[in-house]
């Protein structure tokens, strides 16, 4: 089988990468087209797959196919290629706000279609993606998705009502974990550490950290109390960031890219 994208930009060469790298397809079964030359060969330059600029050209010989491509661009791609929909093919959509509905509206038929909301991290391998397959997608079709979605990654099948939140703590989560690392760099440099070496610091601290809550299965307040020795530096340092409120702070800031991700789609 053959794989397609639909959209050549940074998101779509970190899953080719990944995908490619895990040996799950060989870059001369992975095609990508794009209206853009540039994207095109660097596309092809930095993951050896075919490239058109023909989307047509993606159906003719991909049987599942990526759409990856901006959330606007939707209505007019799919208008140009749903005639050429035929029963074996499987479209994966990574468009934000791009609901099953919505897509069954575009296509005007019974597509295979599995949403996901994936994030930034796949660009390094360690991206965090939800899925929700529609009704005509086989359980086949379903570990499919997933297998090329845990390329990259990891992925979890998620019920649909559920995307806004998913939106709100790892498709947005990215951004508050670098305002995190960035906050305890500026700590480490105002201490008399090189700015280099604070970012090594804090981002590794955190990479292992998150490491550890997922290898251990512990919850992490018990990891948390591990490392909270009584009368400690931990325990005085957890004492000032629950005085600034950095538990309720986080908890709003995922709450309010929930409440705009909610927002956007109902606008729409």
């Amino acid at each position: 089988m053959k794989l397609g994208f639909i959209g050549c930009g940074v998101m779509a060469n970190a899953m080719m990468g990944g995908i490619i790298k895990a040996g799950l397809y060989k870059p001369e079964d992975i095609w990508g087209a794009d209206p853009f030359e540039g994207s095109r060969q660097k596309t092809k330059e930095v993951n050896g797959i075919n490239v058109t600029d023909s989307n047509v050209e993606i159906l003719e010989n991909c049987d599942t196919v990526f759409l990856t491509i901006k959330p606007q661009y939707y209505a007019g791609v799919i208008e140009g290629i749903k005639d050429h929909v035929t029963d074996k093919h499987l479209f994966i959509s990574i468009g934000a706000g791009r609901t099953l509905a919505y897509l069954a509206e575009q296509f005007g038929k019974p597509v295979k279609t599995v949403r996901v909301m994936p994030n930034t991290p796949a660009q390094v391998g360690e991206g965090m993606s939800a899925a929700c397959p529609n009704e005509y997608v086989t359980e086949e079709e379903t570990q499919r998705a997933l297998n090329i979605l845990n390329a990259f990654g990891k992925a979890e099948i998620m019920p649909e009502n559920l995307f806004d939140i998913v939106t709100g703590v790892s498709g947005s989560g990215p951004a508050y974990v670098f305002m995190f690392i960035e906050a305890m760099a500026d700590a480490a440099v105002n201490g008399g550490m090189q700015r280099k070496q604070a970012y090594t610091f804090a981002a590794q601290t955190v990479l292992g950290a998150a490491k550890m809550v997922l290898e251990t299965g512990k919850h992490p307040g018990e990891l948390k109390d591990m490392v909270s020795s009584p009368a400690g530096t931990t325990i005085a340092g957890v004492r000032e960031l629950e005085l600034g409120g950095l538990r309720t702070t986080v908890i709003e800031g995922v709450t309010a890219a929930t409440e705009k991700s909610i927002a956007m789609q109902s606008a729409k």
